[in-house]
């Protein structure tokens, strides 16, 4: 399955590193650096996904969010925040209809997956399953229910978004 990708986010590395990391696996990925960028070319580029950084300049991620559910054109595409999200973030994330929360720092496979699931699925107009649904390590403590040894098909990668891992290390392969 590919599809596109609107990703938002205001630090250039972490934006390459979501762009390569879902590129391996076959989306089309268009960036954006902040919430107001977004707005302007999300009509254009007409994503099946985006995925918002909630601390942005000019228009921050829940903004952005909010602003995209009020659109008519723009409601129906799911929005995941992809971010270091507080509790009030997540709980004010529900509140204008994000559909997932994946936090930072995160395994590669954790985001595919997401998208995955968010384009397969499409848009939830409800809360069932969508909204509050956090995934990865820094979200649940564990392997976002990941099968005990699972590899997924870029293998065990870094982290995106561990500053200790360095930029490199979400896009080799561990080992």
């Amino acid at each position: 399955m590919s599809g596109r990708v609107l990703v938002v986010d205001d630090n250039k590395v972490i934006r390459q590193l979501i762009r390569v990391n879902l590129e391996l696996e076959g989306f089309e990925v268009v960036t954006a650096a902040d919430g107001a960028e977004c707005l302007e070319i999300v009509h254009r580029v007409a994503p099946d996904v985006v995925t918002l950084d909630v601390v942005m300049p000019r228009l921050d991620g829940l903004q952005t969010a909010a602003r995209l559910r009020a659109d008519p054109r723009t409601r129906g595409i799911p929005v995941a925040i992809v971010s270091a999200c507080t509790q009030a973030e997540v709980e004010s994330g529900q509140a204008v209809g994000v559909d997932a929360f994946l936090a930072k720092p995160f395994e590669p496979m954790d985001l595919v997956r997401m998208v995955r699931r968010l384009m397969s699925r499409g848009r939830c107009d409800g809360v069932e399953g969508s909204a509050g649904e956090m995934e990865g390590e820094g979200a649940a403590g564990g392997e976002a229910g990941r099968p005990e040894g699972e590899v997924g098909e870029m293998g065990e990668a870094g982290k995106v978004g561990d500053v200790e891992g360095g930029p490199e290390a979400a896009v080799r392969p561990a080992g």
